[in-house]
Formats: C-alpha cells, sequence, structure tokens
C-alpha cells in the first residue's frame, strides 16, 4: 500500500471527532490545520452565501488566491471531495 493510500485509510479508523481532532493534532502543524479549517469554511461559505471572494478572503483570513482556488474545486465536475463533505455536514445538522 503506497503512503498516501494509507493515510486515507488512517482516517476510515477513526471513529469521533475527538480521535480526528487529537489523530490532527499529531500529524499536522497548528498553521496546517487552520489552513484545512480555512479551506472547509471557504467552501461552506461559497456555497451557502451571496458573499464576494473578497468579503469570504477577508471573514476567513484567508487569501483571494485561497478563495479562487477553492472555488475552482467547488465549480469543477471532477474534482467532488468539498461537494461530498459539504453535503454530508448538511445532512449532520
Amino acid at each position: 500500500m503506497d503512503k498516501e493510500k494509507r493515510l486515507y485509510r488512517a482516517f476510515l479508523t477513526l471513529k469521533s471527532p475527538k480521535e480526528v481532532e487529537s489523530f490532527l493534532k499529531d500529524l499536522c502543524t497548528a498553521s496546517e490545520t487552520k489552513d484545512f479549517s480555512d479551506r472547509l469554511e471557504i467552501a461552506v461559505l461559497l456555497e451557502d452565501s451571496a458573499l464576494s471572494y473578497r468579503e469570504i478572503a477577508e471573514r476567513t483570513g484567508a487569501s483571494l488566491t485561497t478563495v479562487t482556488r477553492v472555488a475552482k474545486f467547488l465549480k469543477n465536475p471532477g474534482n467532488t471531495g468539498y461537494k461530498t463533505v459539504l453535503k454530508r455536514l448538511k445532512k449532520a445538522k
């Protein structure tokens, strides 16, 4: 099994948000985790609000380039990761 697939499978073994949090704290720097959470927040705002890219960048503290990159992934039919997570998060509310 290659390293990336092992990482993906590792996430699947976690059973609670607390376990995911613990794993991410061990795996990533605080800055990396913040970047991940910023990107997810950007995706939520792009899907659920009428804010401009600039307003989203200001609200999240992310760069306009990051907001544009997330938007590009949301619009590209070949990229389904954000869409899958956003759909499941909405259902879990």
